[in-house]
């Protein structure tokens, strides 16, 4: 048990906001089309913003939500899926869209794909209660679309963008809110289902002989990689729960990844809880990569969905395959 608190939350999208009917309209289907395949009412996407303008407008709220100054923040760490450049790294360009350059602030990135921002939490939250930092700002920034097949709507019609970050500290005395359990494992049988080859040193220009540009395209196995995480997910949700010593019966909230409707629908099957447990924002933002979870994670407490001292449950799948969770005092 980790003694460890989240005391503030904030959000960011894009300006541009794109809902079915625009992209049915985009992609010369009738109407109804993509919102019935996809299950995303409206997502919003960057037309000029970068994932780090983003990250700073969600640590910027997350920081009045806690309500400390920058002063008090003495590491931010960015849990993005995507790298806004290949260097530096994502938290460096924060900081600095921050406009605290003149500010001694630790930053460094954790990445694990969709699973960034869990195993960012997991990772400090010891280094919170050993007290080598106080007050740490986590943050997850993804724009994930230019990267997209705009002809394939199994892919094209289910990505959004946006960041979201919170402030996590040592929990007082007085409070209950701790980690009870946490858990990580990586099937990488499944290490080419998802992903971007371009991006670094293996599929870099200067290296092929053929255009780099089917290369800086998502691409997606979606059945292979959901069936790798499906056949993992019951003994896996079932360990975290054994660790934790808690039931199911007594996780008031979970907050899923938002990677599909299809992925979260399963997810309620399998743990055999009701839609109404599960925290679902699939329809109106889409899968935002990294930024998934936190985002619902953000408005599932800004919409009193839980209370001090509930027992929640974060878990999520991404690329690598890597499956993560946490039980949690809330």
């Amino acid at each position: 048990m980790r003694r460890v608190s989240i005391i503030g939350s904030g959000m960011a999208v894009p300006a541009q906001e794109v809902s079915a009917a625009m992209l049915d309209a985009r992609l010369g289907l009738r109407t109804g089309t993509s919102f019935k395949k996809t299950g995303v009412r409206r997502r919003f996407l960057s037309s000029n913003e970068t994932a780090a303008q983003l990250a700073a407008r969600a640590c910027q709220t997350a920081l009045e939500d806690a309500g400390l100054a920058w002063s008090e923040i003495d590491c931010l760490v960015a849990t993005s899926a995507t790298m806004d450049q290949a260097l530096p790294y994502n938290a460096a360009l924060i900081h600095a869209e921050l406009k605290l350059s003149a500010r001694r602030t630790t930053t460094f990135d954790i990445g694990a794909s969709c699973m960034s921002f869990l195993t960012g939490f997991d990772t400090m939250s010891y280094l919170v209660e050993a007290g080598r930092y106080q007050y740490v700002m986590l943050v997850s920034s993804d724009i994930a679309t230019f990267g997209l097949d705009w002809n394939n709507l199994t892919e094209c019609g289910i990505f959004g963008d946006g960041a979201a970050a919170v402030v996590i500290r040592r929990s007082l005395p007085s409070e209950s809110s701790c980690i009870l359990s946490s858990s990580s494992i990586t099937l990488s049988a499944g290490v080419d289902h998802c992903r971007i080859p371009a991006g670094g040193s293996r599929y870099h220009p200067r290296r092929l002989t053929t255009p780099i540009d089917a290369l800086s395209v998502f691409q997606m196995e979606g059945r292979s990689a959901f069936k790798l995480i499906a056949a993992e997910m019951a003994e896996f949700t079932e360990g975290l729960l054994n660790k934790a010593d808690v039931s199911m019966k007594q996780i008031t909230k979970i907050v899923p990844h938002q990677a599909s409707q299809l992925a979260i629908h399963h997810l309620t099957k399998r743990l055999g809880v009701s839609s109404e447990k599960v925290m679902n924002i699939f329809a109106d933002y889409g899968n935002q990569v990294g930024a998934s979870l936190p985002t619902a994670l953000h408005l599932c407490r800004t919409g009193q969905h839980i209370a001090r001292g509930d027992t929640m449950m974060l878990i999520g799948s991404g690329a690598g395959l890597t499956l993560g969770g946490m039980v949690l005092v809330y």
